[in-house]
């Protein structure tokens, strides 16, 4: 989760073509803020203006994550959303995430400098999570203001993280001397803890805001969403208060821009140019006439590198479904880890940021070193294709436990079908139910102690009234059966004097997202029957009347009240699990009411623990993917580019969102499936990235940044020779 980079470098340069390098080291000398000494902490080479970035990167890093943890959740219980749809918006705001970066460092290098970008959109970033909280007020407006105000709050939000990613780590970077290099490095591991210690502490802490603190008569999403604003605000307040304190760099132009601008002149030159034009040994070398060619060569550097990067958006279009489907995977599973601690299913995220920062040491000291050992050559492009190989390995784990999850699922029925199960609570033998038109039911219906469960009943039109024949005893009895497609009924057989009655009730499927349990009572008493269950009250009307099916919250429930017209009984439900659905049958004597429990929809019993295997390989290819990925597109390019690559990396991020929102909407698929075909698809991909990782040619960066300055110092002895020659010739013409 939280490894994607701030920003992987702590400058980003300015690209220079002519004069512009021969007079770069002048202008840094004319820049007093750069030049200025900073104040140190306890006697250390370490600014003490780190400590305000840092504390300020994990206030932010706390804000972003611990929201977005609630999304997905948000959309389907808040707004109501179904799950493709929740699904398909979450990756867009992930993918816009990672598109506003560029803006962000366009606005940094181009106009406002670094510290005024981090001020300004800062601002607009507090301004969204304050007014995606406002969206979660229920008295605010309608559905469709809360819809409005949290898609508005959520494009605020996307600006604010985006625009100041590529910034802040850079920032900090700033602040060091030239010469306190290792001091540098060990400042963005601690920077790179404040990112994930922020991460595992709201992806805990906000989930029990949502659920454990109710308000508005239900899950708190507004205070959930309050406190990543106050941490937004705590951070801005932070990095305000150290003003004082850091080196400000003044904008410098921007480099991604120079690189399109250079790459725009090739292409035109190249496609304007006549055809007896000299030939070029590479497309770029048509910018010769206008850029150096240190310039263009650092440009086909970078380019080779971003070859590399088209098939990188797969893996990121897995990893980042561990907030999305993942997520909704875990609602459907047991959450109770016993002694009372049941996890919520959006706290899951936090086990990626734990388990990072236990892999990192663990794969640097401990993995690398043995397979070294091994004689085996793991290169950087290697690692990154292993680390593809563990993330598809974990959707195959995850389509494992969702096979297993779906068992406890019914399927909604299709157009044309309903769904039926008859409860017989007719004394004496079994029944026979028939269908006209239908033959269902071909055994004989047993006491309710033993239920069918669901069957399939196919209709001809979207409703139809159908005659029902039970018979007991050789005696049949006539009732009508009133259904429509897409619904599920219970059927209620009972005796009424001589005679069979029917009474049809419709049934609640669908699992509740929370976890809670759905149930309802059968009335089998002369007396009307009032019962409370928490902080719900079912009522149930004499001589088989059945209750409307409310959720309640998973938990025992014991000695529940149980109200006749005459007097209060005590009843024992035992223990109400996770996304059950159950019918209680009351029974007894005047004297003592008795239950009888029927489990119409299965329990959850799949343990929330069995997705830890999925989030551990994940979290393993992560590592060997991520952080290689990096560590191999900055050595594979000269320091003027990085800020390129920074920009490149981030984008495969949010194309790979682009892809989860496109099969979320568009595929239509059951989720296992889903699972399966994007585990296929990265192993595609990896084969694919293999092959191009096998005819890359690594080069030494060193060795480019001495050619870069060799090139630069003769592009300015030939400006100096060609102004020397221009100056001849004015003179001369002045002579004469």
């Amino acid at each position: 989760m939280t490894n994607r980079p701030q920003s992987a470098t702590a400058n980003t340069h300015r690209l220079k073509t002519g004069r512009d390098a021969a007079n770069d080291n002048n202008m840094e000398e004319q820049r007093p803020d750069n030049r200025k000494k900073s104040r140190k902490i306890c006697g250390t080479n370490y600014p003490l203006s780190i400590s305000f970035i840092v504390v300020n990167e994990f206030c932010e890093r706390f804000s972003y994550y611990g929201m977005k943890a609630l999304l997905t959740l948000y959309f389907i219980r808040y707004l109501h959303w179904n799950k493709n749809l929740s699904t398909a918006i979450y990756h867009a705001f992930s993918g816009l995430c990672y598109f506003t970066p560029v803006i962000g460092a366009i606005i940094a290098d181009s106009w406002l400098g670094k510290f005024k970008t981090i001020i300004y959109l800062s601002i607009v970033y507090v301004i969204g999570h304050v007014v995606k909280s406002v969206g979660a007020i229920p008295d605010v407006g309608d559905n469709n203001v809360h819809i409005g105000l949290s898609m508005f709050g959520l494009i605020l939000i996307a600006f604010g993280t985006g625009g100041i990613k590529p910034c802040v780590a850079a920032f900090g970077g700033d602040q060091f001397e030239e010469e306190h290099t290792e001091e540098r490095r060990k400042f963005f591991s601690i920077f790179y803890m404040s990112i994930n210690a922020g991460s595992v502490l709201s992806t805990l802490i906000t989930p029990i805001l949502r659920a454990d603190v109710q308000c508005f008569g239900g899950d708190c999403y507004a205070l959930a969403f309050g406190v990543p604003a106050a941490l937004m605000i705590i951070a801005l307040v932070v990095f305000i208060a150290g003003s004082g304190l850091y080196k400000k760099s003044p904008p410098e132009g921007n480099v991604l821009l120079n690189v399109c601008k250079c790459i725009g002149f090739a292409i035109s030159n190249r496609w304007g140019s006549s055809k007896k034009s000299p030939k070029r040994d590479h497309w770029l070398d048509w910018a010769e006439e206008k850029y150096s060619k240190s310039l263009i060569q650092e440009i086909k550097m970078v380019l080779r590198v971003l070859l590399l990067y088209i098939p990188l958006p797969m893996f990121w279009a897995l990893f980042d479904q561990q907030g999305s489907r993942w997520t909704l995977q875990a609602t459907r599973m047991n959450m109770d880890f016993g002694g009372g601690f049941v996890v919520k299913p959006d706290q899951m995220q936090m086990l990626n940021a734990l388990l990072i920062l236990v892999f990192i040491p663990i794969f640097d000291m401990g993995v690398y070193p043995l397979i070294s050992l091994c004689r085996i050559n793991l290169t950087p492009l290697k690692k990154m294709a292993a680390g593809m190989i563990l993330a598809a390995l974990a959707f195959c784990v995850a389509t494992i436990v969702e096979i297993n999850v779906i068992k406890t699922v019914v399927e909604p029925p299709p157009a044309k079908e309903c769904l039926l199960q008859v409860l017989n609570l007719v004394n004496g033998d079994a029944v026979s139910v028939e269908i006209t038109g239908h033959n269902i039911f071909p055994d004989k219906i047993e006491s309710y102690k033993d239920p069918v469960g669901y069957t399939r009943l196919p209709l001809e039109d979207v409703q139809k009234i159908l005659p029902v024949t039970v018979t007991q005893s050789g005696v049949g009895h006539q009732c009508e059966l009133n259904v429509t497609q897409h619904t599920v009924y219970t059927l209620v057989l009972y005796r009424e004097n001589s005679n069979i009655m029917c009474k049809q009730a419709e049934d609640n499927i669908i699992k509740s997202e929370n976890g809670e349990a759905f149930l309802r009572f059968i009335n089998t008493y002369s007396e009307n029957m009032n019962i409370t269950v928490g902080s719900e009250d079912f009522f149930a009307s004499s001589n088989y009347g059945i209750s409307q099916s409310l959720n309640v919250e998973r938990g025992k429930y014991m000695q529940v009240p149980c109200k006749s017209d005459t007097k209060t009984h005590h009843i024992d439900l035992g223990l109400l699990d996770f996304g059950a659905t159950y019918t209680f049958i009351l029974l007894g004597d005047g004297n003592k009411v008795t239950v009888h429990m029927i489990e119409d929809v299965q329990a959850n019993n799949v343990h929330i623990a069995w997705q830890i295997p999925q989030y551990v390989l994940i979290t393993a290819g992560e590592v060997m993917f991520s952080i290689t990925g990096l560590e191999f597109s900055y050595s594979q390019a000269p320091a003027s580019m990085k800020s390129v690559l920074q920009a490149g990396w981030l984008l495969t991020v949010a194309f790979g969102n682009v892809i989860v929102l496109i099969v979320a909407e568009g595929a239509g698929l059951e989720q296992w499936t889903e699972f399966l075909l994007f585990a296929a698809l990265l192993v595609a991909v990896s084969i694919i990235f293999s092959i191009m990782a096998y005819f890359y040619t690594y080069v030494d960066p060193d060795q480019l940044d001495k050619l870069t300055k060799e090139d630069d110092k003769m592009v300015d002895f030939k400006e100096k020779e060609k102004q020397n020659i221009d100056m001849t010739e004015v003179t001369q013409s002045t002579k004469i």
